[in-house]
């Protein structure tokens, strides 16, 4: 059974009572999101790259492709979808999502209010089938929703930034092992970035294991930690 409840931050979020967990932090789920993802993934990786870039100056024109883990409500989606735009930034998006919400349900979540209009609508209008194909949905931004577990996604594609927002290990511990880790890692560029709002020993054991830098950064509100790679 899915509930829509509300977040400490004011926005939303839904329990999966199968699972016995929320989709997003109960501390705030706009608030995880826009941290642990947005801000400490997608932004870290865009400056970080623009640095070494010969043409220096803002990120306008510039791109970035991303592949979410676990990618429940589209919130992290739209987020980053609503930044790339007002930035200029191409986007393509790649959600894995093996028990993928219906577009009802997802239209009931609110986040309308985060991003723009027409960023929302065709959102909405397409969801359905980007589970099926890529979609482009505006001139800038394409996304396709993998409805598939984990371990059988496949792609030869490589992406600039992973996401990996699976529910936490204590619900789902076949999604943090490390089979899950290192699948999830061969999809990742050189100098691409990973992130996470989680950090445990066990994870660092296995992101350093498989070649990657990892650092502990500030988390979202209720967590001290986060675990980012590079």
């Amino acid at each position: 059974m899915l509930e829509i409840v509300k977040t400490s931050d004011g926005s939303n979020t839904i329990f999966n009572s199968e699972v016995g967990e929320n989709y997003h932090s109960h501390h705030g789920a706009l608030q995880e999101s826009k941290h642990v993802f947005v801000k400490s993934g997608l932004q870290y990786f865009l400056e970080n790259k623009n640095e070494v870039s010969p043409t220096g100056g803002d990120l306008e024109g510039a791109s970035v492709s991303i592949l979410e883990i676990g990618f429940g409500t589209g919130l992290n989606f739209l987020l980053s979808a609503d930044y790339c735009s007002v930035e200029n930034i191409q986007l393509d998006y790649t959600g894995i999502e093996a028990y993928s919400l219906t577009d009802e349900m997802i239209s009931q979540t609110g986040y309308d209010e985060y991003v723009t209009t027409d960023l929302w609508q065709e959102f909405i209008k397409h969801y359905p089938s980007a589970l099926q194909n890529p979609i482009k949905l505006n001139k800038s931004c394409q996304l396709q929703i993998a409805n598939v577990k984990l371990m059988d996604f496949q792609s030869d594609q490589k992406f600039d930034v992973i996401y990996f927002d699976a529910f936490a290990a204590s619900y789902q511990p076949e999604m943090w092992n490390e089979a899950a880790i290192t699948h999830t890692l061969q999809f990742l560029k050189p100098g691409g970035v990973f992130v996470t709002y989680a950090i445990t020993g066990n994870l660092k054991r296995i992101v350093k294991s498989l070649g990657l830098k990892v650092e502990k950064a500030p988390g979202a509100p209720g967590k001290r930690e986060m675990l980012r790679a590079y």
